[in-house]
């Protein structure tokens, strides 16, 4: 509705300062035409809304002005109170913080809302840990919170991928947490990496300060940096035909195979299906492991591959039961 679209522009101006047509017309998913109607519609009703012109402007509220709107409504306070990963608050050592901060916000809130805030905790629970989960530990994690903070360069040694250790001073951003893994976001020399914070192996807070590029954005930057490196992923595509026997054990793939598509059943039963994976040399040990109940269409290059191996399996136990 348009009446809240005003007012999350009102809490948001007040809240962020200066802001963008552009900026608000994203964070909204409205267009910037509408933008412009919407502050036409705040100066008409009284509001204070300014545009400054050039290469900093953007639209904002005149200074000492302030909404008095803080009423929250049923679903805003269902998504304040929804519990954040419990494991994530533990390794920022902010559990007894949060659960702190989340009675204050309870009293808060009038006493005919607190069902909505109890009813929250005891529905929904947010669990980021695999089913096996093998605990990352982090060595340094205290002083790359530290240096976040307090915005002082941070030398570091690196483990990385191959195993090799690397020494850097580095200016740390921020902190992401991908499912339980924790990654330092970090930049030296306007060149921006991630760091995954278990391979961080020593940190030493240096006593020289850096300064934050103001234009850095961590979730964009986060975003940015995620559909790039999904970009990047080797691919591996088969054309298959599967055997009704198996198909709920292919709904429910693995992390090597993913499902792109299943077609209905053929005459005979068996389901065309399209499968992928990051590299043939996966593709081959995942479709072995079926044996006869998935018949390969393409690639004919993996057929031979997979072919070669299986032979190679029969006269290797063939060895075997022959000692």
């Amino acid at each position: 509705m348009r009446a809240d679209r005003l007012i999350s522009i009102l809490l948001l101006l007040q809240n962020k300062g200066k802001l963008t047509t552009k900026t608000l017309a994203k964070e909204l998913e409205v267009t910037e035409r509408t933008i412009h109607r919407d502050m036409e519609a705040l100066s008409a009703a009284g509001i204070p809304v300014v545009a400054d012109r050039g290469k900093s402007g953007g639209w904002r509220l005149l200074e000492q002005y302030r909404t008095n709107l803080t009423g929250l409504k049923a679903n805003e306070i269902k998504s304040l109170f929804i519990s954040p990963s419990f494991q994530l608050l533990t390794d920022l050592g902010l559990t007894k913080d949060w659960q702190e901060a989340r009675q204050k916000l309870l009293a808060s809130i009038p006493s005919s809302l607190h069902k909505n805030a109890d009813d929250v905790w005891s529905r929904i629970h947010v669990d980021i840990n695999a089913w096996r989960q093998s605990t990352e530990k982090i060595e340094s994690f205290k002083i790359l919170q530290q240096a976040i903070w307090d915005e002082k360069k941070l030398q570091i040694k690196y483990e990385r991928a191959d195993g090799e250790c690397v020494e850097r001073i580095v200016d740390p951003l921020g902190l992401v947490a991908k499912g339980s893994r924790w990654y330092l976001i970090a930049s030296s020399n306007e060149d921006f990496r991630n760091y995954r914070a278990s391979r961080v192996k020593s940190a030493t807070l240096t006593n020289e300060s850096f300064s934050r590029p103001k234009s850095f954005n961590l979730v964009q930057y986060w975003r940015d940096s995620t559909e790039k490196f999904i970009k990047s992923l080797p691919r591996y595509d088969v054309e298959v035909e599967i055997s009704p026997s198996i198909v709920q054990r292919i709904k429910f793939t693995g992390r090597f195979v993913q499902l792109i598509k299943m077609d209905s059943p053929l005459d005979n039963g068996w389901i065309p299906a399209n499968l992928c994976f990051d590299t043939e040399q996966e593709a081959k040990e995942y479709i072995l492991g079926f044996g006869d109940q998935i018949r390969i269409i393409h690639p004919d290059t993996l057929k031979q591959n997979i072919y070669d191996m299986a032979k190679a399996l029969v006269n290797f136990y063939k060895q075997d039961n022959g000692r």
